[in-house]
């Protein structure tokens, strides 16, 4: 089920029509369980960065303020999806307005592998988590047109950038790869690295293209909704051994994420 609102209050009709229509704005996803999130902090830096950057330092909301708003939205749900959205606000004032989607929490289970095709775009502002989604998921629907799962982007430069609403890894036999480029620096990629290094796993960035991609051993796909997604190929190069490896490891940095109550 499905609820929204805007500053602690329902949203009104004029409310979703101004924000489905006036494409400017930032937001963060995250998985709620019995009140805590992983990389909370991180959630809560992430709107203050790009408040700052893109409203200017008086419209950053206060992080105790957001907190509310999120348990508010929640009210008595013990798991949700919730998204936290900042958007100008109406009037001449200006400032922002934070808008809380609360839905369906989703399912706590292991992913089918994704067949994703190649696809050369780069995200505006690929540091923020921003409202221009239209070639991200133009790139998407063409992808799943041609009869693949998903899309991975690769920059102009020809480097392997980030998939539609995921980072990318790799597993080359010995650690876990992170394409070193200008992608969006993911919550869950940020709480992977950190529990790799936790459980002693080796890790590192590197600059990665397509003709590097057929020495590594298996990839995949992570977000908010998955930490260890597989990929079972990318275009025709095929991922069918290692798979299972990279998970692994994924999932054993993904345990020891420590969750923070909202």
């Amino acid at each position: 089920m499905l609820s929204i609102e805007i500053n602690g209050l329902p949203a009104e009709v004029e409310d979703v029509h101004r924000v489905a229509t006036w494409n400017y704005g930032h937001f963060t996803s995250m998985q709620v369980r019995e009140g805590a999130v992983p990389g909370l902090e991180l959630h809560l830096r992430r709107l203050a960065n790009a408040s700052l950057e893109l409203f200017g330092g008086m419209a950053v909301q206060d992080d105790h303020r957001i907190r509310e708003l999120i348990r508010h939205a929640l009210g008595d749900r013990p798991a949700a999806s919730v998204r936290v959205s900042v958007v100008p606000a109406v009037g001449p004032a200006g400032g922002t307005d934070v808008m809380v989607s609360v839905s369906d929490a989703v399912a706590d289970s292991p992913r089918p592998a994704l067949r994703v095709r190649t696809a050369t775009y780069e995200r505006d502002l690929p540091h923020l988590k921003h409202a221009a989604t239209m070639g991200l998921t133009y790139g998407m629907l063409q992808a799943r047109e041609a009869g693949f799962d998903d899309v991975l982007f690769v920059g102009r430069d020809g480097f392997v950038r980030e998939g539609s609403v995921w980072n990318v890894s790799f597993w080359d036999g010995e650690q876990v790869l992170w394409p070193e480029a200008p992608v969006l620096p993911g919550i869950t990629m940020q709480l992977l690295q950190a529990g790799l290094t936790r459980v002693g796993a080796m890790w590192s960035t590197r600059r990665l293209t397509a003709a590097d991609l057929p020495e590594l051993r298996a990839a995949a796909a992570s977000n908010s909704h998955c930490p260890s997604q597989p990929l079972a190929s990318i275009d025709q190069l095929s991922y069918s051994g290692g798979g299972p490896v990279l998970t692994d490891v994924l999932n054993r940095a993904w345990a020891s994420v420590p969750w923070d109550v909202i």
